[in-house]
Formats: C-alpha cells, structure tokens, sequence
C-alpha cells in the first residue's frame, strides 16, 4: 500500500471513530436518563451506538480500501487508455510506413501517381500513346416491338474466357427484352445491356464491364429459323497482336493492332452491317524511359515498383514526342507530420502518469498511483528508449540528430528547423531511427504492446487489486453478518433493561406514596399517627 493510501485509509477511520464516540456520549445519557426515571431509555439509538462502536473502524476500514482499490482501477484504465493512443500513433512510424512515404507528381495533365512501400525516388519519363478501353457495340435499328426470334433460340454472350447464354422466343426476344434477359442473366460474364431509341429503331447497346483487348465481346446465336432477325445478332471479337516491345508506335498504329470486330452483315442486305463498334477493346499502351508497357486497365501497379499509375484520355500524346516527367520523391511533409505527432502523444502519456503520480500535502489532492512500483516501471523504462535512441553494434543513434531532446520532467521537446534539415538531407538516419526492426517507434511499440497483454504488468496489477476487492466484499459480509446479530442481542438485552428500570421506578414511587420519602409523609406515615 502507497503512502498515500495509508492516509487516506487512516483519516478516513479517524472521522467514522470520532462520529462513533459522540454517539456513545448520547447513548450513555440516555441510560443516566432512564435509571433516574427521568425518562425511558431510548434502546434505538442506544443498540445503534453500541454496535456502531464495535463495527465502525472495521467499517470504515473497508470502505476506505475499496474507494482506493476503485479509485486505482480507475488510474490503471487512464494509463492503459493513454498508453494505447501513443501505441496508435507509432503505428506508421513502427512499421516502416513514414520511412518507406514517397510522393509521386506529374508535369503534365491526364496522369495521377501514388507511390508506396518499394518506391525508389527519382524522375521517369511518361509517354502514353493510348489507355486501357472497353469495347461497345451498337446494333442497327428495329422496331421497338420487333420479336427478332419467331420460336425457341438461344443467344451465348462470351468474354474474358466466361460466357453465358440465355434463352428467347417470340415473347422475350425484342430488342428491350434481349437486354432485360442479358442484364438479368445469373452468371452474367460481364456485359452491361442497354436499348438506345434512335430515329431508326431500337438499337442494343452492349457495354463489355472491364477494358482490355482481352475482353471482346463475342455473341453466338443458336436459332432454328434461319429468316430470324435475331440470326444477324452473331457476331466475334477478335484479338489483335501483341504491343510489347514497340515502343515507337504511333497511336494510329496501335489502334489498327487492337481488338477488332469481324465484318457481320445483314443477310438481307451485305452492304448494311448488323453491328457497329463504337469503341474497341484495348489495352493501355505507354512507355517509362522509352520502354513500351501495356496494361489491360488504365490503373497500371507493374511498370515501376511501388508506384501506382492511373492513366486517363487526357495523357495520350498523339504526336510520341512530348512525354510527360514522373518524380518520384521522399514525402517529407508526410514525415514530419507524423514524427510530430508522435511527440504530442508521448507528451499527453508523460502528463498523464505525471497526474497521476502528483505529489500534495494533502490527501485527497495527491495522485493515485503516487510511488506505484508498476507506473514507475512503466515510466522509467519508456524514458530509457527515448534517450538511447539505436544502438547498432558500438554506434548509437540518438532523437537529437534530428532535433528532438528529452526534458528534464520527462516530456519531449522538438526543434522543426533541424527536424527539417534532417528530412531533407539525412534520411539514412530516419531510417535508422524509425527501424522496422529495432527503431525508437518499434522499441516504444514492442513495450507497449507487453505492458497492455493480458499478462502483461498493468493487467497483473489490476487483477491483484480486483482480488483485493473479492476479499473485501467477504469481509463486508461477515461483518454485516455480525452487526445483525449484535443488534438482535442488544435490542433484547436493553428492551429487558428498560422494562426492568421502568418497573422498579413503578415500585420506587409506589414505596414513597406508602412510606414518604424526603421532605414528604406517605399513606401508612399517617395512618399511624
């Protein structure tokens, strides 16, 4: 027990003690009352002081321990809960994250780059001759109410090596409820249907759902009636060669290469094709320092490590001769933020165990956990990560070279300027620093993290004082127990009393109407004179 629990336990037991006496004082009054037959004894109050008088420092003695058992759980939570907020806030500088930030930017329009973990700074060129789209076909017109299939028929749509087929007759087969059975198709392979009205009829729209040479759309038509409208509806995406390697193509070239449709015509009419490619499926093709890439979509995470490129129409360079520059570049900004905030947060802990060690002359005012060996552990040892720094071999590593220094209360203090400086021209000793391995980040992490186990110092101490509280309840219980059955004894032992006491006052007054007593003559005194 803490130094100030003890005050707090022994002036509480001083204050119940003396209420006690004062109560006795009034119950010995009552007696003197009742013998003198001034009055009867009041054994309500009296049972009560007696029995207060045994039980009130015991009493007061576990009520006290279990407001400070109460009031220490209650500390511990503060201090797991201030301690899980800094282990939150090294989280990125722990696990390399800050030290691995990057930055990406463009010097022209149409690509966004991101760069993470892997990035290696330094600038590329960009030159994007074509993105990544997918392929829609357009129908020709027919009339909105049309039933293109007049029996039984069946229409396969295939894509990216899946497909489905669906089946249509006369009641499902107008260009409307083509795309309805399309869209509704349980294993649809990833066409998107829809019915655009022209002033020439319906016409079906198909949307292949992902870019890429390699999602043509291919329809195959299964009908009995060979005069079918629905007949003309067949049509294949073919694939076009491959694009690596050519990284002087125009993007004229490069179109010709792409997937292409095969020419389906109208039996009726050959001049008259049934389809209409308004958009083909085609790879993205770009080249990074002269090196041609292609990629299925215009969100491209191989050509650089670690950077991600999303490529829109507004990049393509129609001439091939005006490449845009990737840099690629240490996020400073991003480090400092999160260096910094880690430096509030040890502060906020280092204010918190302060608070809750807090030394006074009086009492009530001082910290709970004042001169707990489990806090001190805590704080001393958090302390001793922070003024090493790495140590690497003989070599060490301290947060000074980069302007942060430990104050004489604990508390860290930061210089930007040289944090700054450090950020822009040292960063092999923020790496050193913020380790993954053996950094102040994960050092701080790897501490914290045993502190807050559920076998770890703070858990092991809050488990002890819950057991502390258990007993105390069992004490409580026998003691109210007890206090029971005193007050059962004494109520019968003063209610006898007081009968007693009244009866021999009956007595008393009864003798002296009979015999006299000072300064008076009873009955029997003048019968005989």
């Amino acid at each position: 027990m803490s130094t100030v629990s003890g005050n707090s336990v022994t002036n509480t037991v001083a204050a119940n003690t003396a209420a006690t006496n004062q109560a006795l004082q009034e119950a010995a009054q009552s007696i003197i009352s009742g013998s003198t037959g001034n009055s009867s004894m009041d054994v309500n109050s009296l049972v009560t002081a007696l029995v207060n008088s045994k039980i009130a420092g015991q009493a007061a003695t576990l009520a006290a321990q279990q407001s400070l058992d109460n009031t220490q759980i209650s500390a511990y939570g503060t201090l797991s809960a201030a301690l899980s907020a800094l282990q939150a806030g090294l989280t990125n500088l722990s696990n390399g994250t800050t030290v691995n930030a990057f930055t990406a930017t463009t010097s022209g329009t149409g690509i966004t780059a991101t760069a993470a973990s892997g990035a290696v700074a330094g600038t590329y060129s960009l030159d994007v001759a074509q993105i990544a789209t997918a392929q829609v076909l357009t129908s020709k017109g027919y009339s909105a109410t049309q039933a293109l299939a007049s029996g039984p028929a069946t229409m396969t749509l295939s894509i990216g090596g899946a497909s489905t087929t669906i089946s249509l007759n006369s009641s499902n087969s107008t260009v409307s409820g083509i795309a309805a059975a399309i869209n509704s198709a349980s294993n649809n392979p990833g066409v998107t249907a829809t019915v655009v009205n022209g002033a020439d009829g319906a016409h079906l729209v198909l949307h292949a759902n992902s870019t890429g040479s390699q999602n043509a759309i291919s329809v195959q038509i299964s009908d009995t009636a060979t005069g079918d409208a629905l007949n003309g509806l067949a049509v294949t995406g073919n694939t076009g060669t491959s694009l690596t390697g050519n990284a002087s193509a125009t993007s004229a070239q490069l179109q010709a290469n792409q997937s292409t449709l095969s020419n389906v015509q109208s039996s009726g009419n050959p001049a008259t094709p049934n389809w209409t490619q308004t958009t083909a499926a085609q790879d993205a093709y770009f080249t990074v320092d002269n090196t041609g890439v292609t990629s299925s979509t215009n969100s491209v995470t191989s050509a650089i490590a670690g950077v991600t490129l999303s490529l829109s129409a507004a990049s393509v360079d129609t001439t091939g001769k005006s490449p845009q520059t990737l840099t690629v570049a240490q996020d400073t900004t991003s480090q400092s933020n999160t260096i910094n905030q880690f430096v509030t947060l040890y502060n906020t802990l280092v204010t918190t165990m302060s608070t809750l060690t807090s030394y006074s002359s009086t009492a009530s005012s001082q910290g709970p956990l004042l001169g707990d060996s489990t806090l001190n552990m805590v704080q001393n040892q958090l302390a001793t990560i922070v003024a090493n720094g790495v140590k690497n071999g003989n070599t060490s590593t301290s947060l000074a070279a980069i302007g942060i220094t430990l104050n004489q209360d604990g508390s860290l203090s930061i210089n930007n300027a040289t944090l700054n400086t450090a950020l822009q021209n040292n960063q092999s000793t923020i790496a050193t620093l913020f380790s993954s391995t053996n950094g102040v980040a994960a050092q701080l992490n790897n501490n914290i993290t045993g502190y807050l186990s559920t076998t770890g110092a703070i858990q092991t101490r809050t488990n002890a004082i819950n057991t502390d509280l258990t007993n105390l309840t069992t004490q409580q219980t026998s003691l109210t127990s007890y206090q029971t059955q005193l007050t059962s004894m004494y109520n019968a032992q003063f209610t006898a009393l007081n009968t007693l006491m009244a009866t021999m006052n009956s007595n008393q007054q009864y003798l002296t109407q009979l015999f006299g007593g000072t300064n008076s003559a009873g009955a029997l005194a003048t019968n005989k004179s």
